[in-house]
């Protein structure tokens, strides 16, 4: 009678044989498709899988590499399923864990970026969208509180995010620039002033999993260990693959050309996504719509309600910009709109992850030669508060152009601003959760549209 649950403890608690490389990229092809929710969401289902119950890697290393990973610009997501990768299975698993979690995104976002721009006058369609702008709305505003509650700890930082909201809004300072001011201000705030920018990060708890395949005092395999020459190695390969397709576009369309445009701005959005998605927005529409023109705002909120009930990361709805961008300049004439569109999407994606892929595998032994807390947080601690502002900003974007389509002249739309409370009750007061939101918005927003 006890012996059935005394063996189940100890099977429960003998540490994991060595993953396969097969068994591995099956589990990284359905995180791929059922990575929701945000990072958050993505980091959890990580974690539950990874840590909890497959016990892959312990708490303590999983939580050592997400803080370095939030250190980076980029999706600190896919850069953790990168890093994970990479210490398992050296750099083919990191670049297969890192590829998956963003593939099935790319070709979903194409089949419904086509849908969208080739469907969306017809009536289901656009009444759907019709209720999920507003909601895109609520769920902007929900991610300044959300991000808002967890960095503004103190007066310094909630003047930090009130600056970045007044240079972006009121001064149209190019977000960039705001970046590095608060990259600057943190430098020197924590040297002068280091408890107002104090990070807490994360930190392992107490409770035990039982042994992990990469446990707390497993060494780091031979790969995990830095060498110069394979850092410059690394460097090397990274370069030659940016510059390679970069000199391909420029050779065929020139300079000036609309999907050379893309490469290069989408890189430098690549370098500015301190974080996530949502602080990168900003900078996104104000190139992407208001400098080249490749969308329009209403268009740009209709991409950002797509990314957020797909999986991946939501920085891909930049494979809808570049999709929408190509297609309607058609780029490769009118007979051939969706082949511009696809090669954009994949295109812009390619040059958003690509510094992604090489700061996991170049930083990664750099990380692994330590398992002590990182120092170099105080920047990031001002840059985020600064990032609370300037997502604020979005959101009164977003809801200008949803409330007041046809400008301030015209009148509020009332159906909008009721849909928008709706959703901002069920986010903040019912927790709901944010696909859940827009269905329901969707379906209110159908009827609205279709009863008029």
């Amino acid at each position: 009678m006890n012996k059935a649950p005394s063996s189940t403890v100890e099977q429960d608690l003998s540490k994991p044989e060595a993953i396969s490389l097969r068994e591995a990229f099956l589990f990284w092809l359905k995180l791929g498709f059922i990575s929701f929710g945000g990072p958050a969401g993505q980091i959890s289902i990580m974690h539950q899988e990874l840590v909890e119950r497959r016990r892959w890697i312990s708490e303590r290393r999983f939580l050592h590499a997400l803080n370095y990973c939030m250190l980076l610009p980029g999706p600190e997501a896919q850069q953790l399923a990168t890093y994970i990768g990479w210490l398992m299975h050296r750099t083919w698993g990191g670049l297969i864990a890192g590829a998956l979690f963003v593939l099935p995104s790319l070709f979903i976002l194409i089949a419904l970026s086509w849908v969208y721009i080739a469907f969306g006058e017809v009536p289901v369609v656009a009444g759907l969208f019709y209720g999920i702008k507003p909601a895109v709305t609520a769920i902007v505003v929900q991610a300044a509180h959300r991000i808002g509650s967890r960095a503004l700890k103190n007066n310094w930082l909630w003047g930090i995010a009130a600056a970045s909201f007044t240079a972006i809004f009121v001064f149209n300072v190019p977000f960039p620039l705001i970046v590095l001011g608060a990259a600057i201000i943190g430098y020197f705030g924590g040297r002068l002033a280091p408890e107002r920018f104090r990070t807490g990060g994360h930190s392992a708890t107490k409770k035990s999993f039982g042994p992990a395949f990469i446990d707390d005092d497993t060494p780091p395999p031979e790969h995990a260990r830095f060498s110069s020459f394979k850092l410059l190695r690394l460097l090397l390969v990274g370069a030659a693959l940016w510059v390679l397709p970069m000199g391909i576009l420029t050779a065929l369309f020139g300079w000036e050309g609309t999907l050379t445009q893309m490469a290069w701005f989408f890189t430098k959005a690549a370098l500015l996504t301190f974080g996530g998605a949502y602080a990168v927005l900003p900078y996104v529409y104000q190139g992407a719509v208001g400098h080249y023109g490749w969308l329009t705002p209403t268009q740009m909120i209709d991409g950002l309600a797509l990314g957020e009930t797909t999986p991946g990361p939501l920085i891909m709805v930049v494979a809808f910009v570049g999709f929408v961008g190509a297609y309607v300049q058609q780029v490769f004439g009118p007979d051939h709109v969706f082949l511009a569109g696809a090669l954009a999407a994949t295109l812009v994606t390619w040059f958003t992850f690509l510094p992604s892929f090489l700061f996991i595998l170049a930083g990664g032994p750099l990380v692994e030669s330590t398992h002590n807390e990182l120092r170099l947080t105080a920047p990031l601690t001002a840059i985020t508060a600064a990032v609370v502002g300037v997502i604020l900003n979005l959101a009164c974007f977003f809801g200008y152009h949803v409330l007041w389509p046809n400008g301030f002249s015209g009148q509020l739309d009332w159906p909008s601003a009721l849909i928008a409370i709706a959703a901002a009750i069920a986010l903040f007061r019912f927790k709901r959760g944010v696909i859940e939101v827009l269905l329901g918005c969707g379906l209110i927003g159908l009827a609205v549209h279709l009863l008029r």
